[in-house]
């Protein structure tokens, strides 16, 4: 009898769990929802001014309303394919929050229990991503907020002109000077990370792009980039250090494997236009 009570209680107790997990996620209709969220389309600039759905820009948006004390109150994770995607409904009681939209296109959603240490795994990699982060006072009235999104990564892209060796199988990049997670009221970088990404190059592939969160709109990363074999073994490594700016790309360009002109053939040069200034608007 004591043992079926016991599983008895655990069950419930998952049961439980379960239930304010889904709680947390929980959505509501448009008529039941006092705050409404929509991020709708971008703008790109300085070309003719071009209106692009989100869907067309990131695959992964993060909705997280944050109290006073900056505690996570309420958060929802859409995905591309949702029938909603874009649009977020909440039902919250009275009073001042912090409102945070994250765009991006990695493989999983960031950790945003912390505002201000809003951080990726690793393994998820990092892309290019956008943050909405808006104070605002909730009554028993629905208010919608239109959220534009301003890009806060720097991107670090590294070519390689010549061709690989037989024996290269894939391309590592260590870096540090970044940061895999942000403050989500500043956009700016929390945490002084070791970042690294590792491609396969079997089909070719030469330009590899780095992303990271920068401590101030500018900074250096100190970047290593080893060749590897099927194995894992390193056969050759080279170093560089690469300024960055946020919102723009640092293009680090010249013959890797080619050692004859060593460091003085490689090119950095820093692009600040971005394929144009990019706007997530309503």
């Amino acid at each position: 009898m004591n043992r079926l009570f016991l599983i008895g209680c655990a069950l419930m107790m998952l049961f439980s769990c379960e239930k304010k997990l889904l709680e947390d996620e929980e959505e509501f209709e448009e008529a039941q929802a006092n705050l409404i969220i929509n991020v709708f389309e971008m703008e790109q600039m300085p070309f003719a001014p071009l209106r692009t759905a989100a869907s067309e820009v990131c695959t992964r948006l993060n909705f997280a309303i944050y109290d006073v004390d900056r505690n996570r109150v309420k958060q929802i994770n859409q995905q591309v394919v949702d029938e909603h995607f874009g649009t977020a409904y909440f039902l919250l009681p009275e009073g001042d929050y912090q409102v945070v939209v994250v765009a991006h296109s990695s493989d999983g959603n960031p950790t945003m229990t912390d505002p201000t240490r809003v951080q990726f795994k690793n393994s998820q990699g990092f892309t290019d991503t956008f943050l909405y982060s808006h104070e605002t006072t909730l009554t028993d009235q629905q208010q919608t907020l239109n959220a534009s999104l301003d890009r806060i990564v720097a991107l670090c892209r590294f070519v390689i002109t010549d061709d690989y060796p037989e024996q290269v199988a894939k391309m590592r990049f260590y870096y540090t000077g970044g940061s895999g997670a942000f403050n989500a009221y500043t956009g700016l970088g929390s945490v002084n990370s070791k970042q690294e990404m590792t491609f396969d190059v079997s089909a070719g592939q030469k330009q590899f792009d780095l992303y990271t969160f920068l401590h101030d709109t500018e900074g250096t990363i100190h970047l290593k980039v080893t060749a590897l074999d099927a194995q894992d073994q390193e056969l050759d490594e080279r170093e560089f250090d690469v300024p960055l700016k946020r919102n723009f790309i640092s293009k680090v360009s010249g013959p890797y494997f080619d050692q004859s002109g060593a460091q003085n053939t490689i090119e950095i040069e820093i692009n600040t236009e971005w394929d144009g200034e990019i706007d997530l608007t309503f």
